[in-house]
């Protein structure tokens, strides 16, 4: 009978992998949640039709967060419109639309509720990334004797010097606000570490949103 025999690395292997994938993952942009909260006194019900509000005057941003906010959630069947379709920006509007006519055209339009989506904070982080060696390996005791020897020995010893990189953390809030009433529902901090673009920030931040709404059970 043959004896099947698992493959097991070594301890120092596992712990090598875990911090190495560690190490990568920290480098990798981010976006994720770091706090939600829902009001207690609020009414139980599912939101079906929603405005979606992106705070800025930044029109290609404004454009682009409200646009994956829609997308998000439309594939779970939540009617939902951007505000910059209610309201287009024109060269002499400032500070978004009029607030009053915005509520008056969700009701018109038997809206339930209204999502804003606004950048609170923003920081600057300094990392300092250390130099690394990197070695090839010749034959053991090859190098003694010769100077060739020796100087081919520890040339291939190549030292990468460290540095500083500077990266950005935005702080944004989600509010999600019931327009019979007006009051704040549902409210959600997010954090995005060192984003690559605005569009891969913005597609994680309608992803993890969206997600944690059906979560609290304010959207099927």
């Amino acid at each position: 009978m043959k004896t099947k025999y698992k493959l097991q690395l070594p301890n120092q292997y596992n712990l090598l992998f875990l911090f190495i994938a560690l190490l990568l993952s920290s480098c990798v942009p981010t976006t994720r949640i770091t706090g939600t909260w829902k009001n207690p006194d609020a009414a139980s019900k599912n939101y079906n039709k929603i405005v979606v509000a992106a705070l800025t005057d930044n029109i290609r941003a404004r454009e682009t967060v409200e646009s994956h906010m829609q997308a998000q959630f439309r594939a779970r069947g939540v009617e939902v419109a951007r505000s910059i379709d209610l309201f287009p920006p024109t060269a002499s509007s400032k500070g978004g639309p009029d607030i009053d006519l915005l509520i008056d055209k969700m009701k018109v339009q038997n809206y339930d509720a209204i999502m804003t989506i606004a950048l609170i904070d923003e920081q600057t982080e300094t990392r300092y990334v250390p130099g690394t060696y990197g070695y090839a390996p010749i034959t053991r005791f090859g190098w003694y004797g010769r100077f060739r020897g020796y100087y081919s020995y520890w040339y291939p010893t190549l030292y990468d010097p460290g540095y500083y990189t500077e990266e950005k953390i935005y702080f944004l809030e989600t509010n999600l606000y019931d327009e019979d009433t007006e009051n704040l529902v549902w409210s959600a901090q997010s954090q995005s570490y060192s984003p690559a673009s605005l569009r891969n920030a913005s597609e994680k931040l309608a992803e993890i949103t969206v997600s944690r709404l059906a979560q609290d059970g304010l959207i099927r």
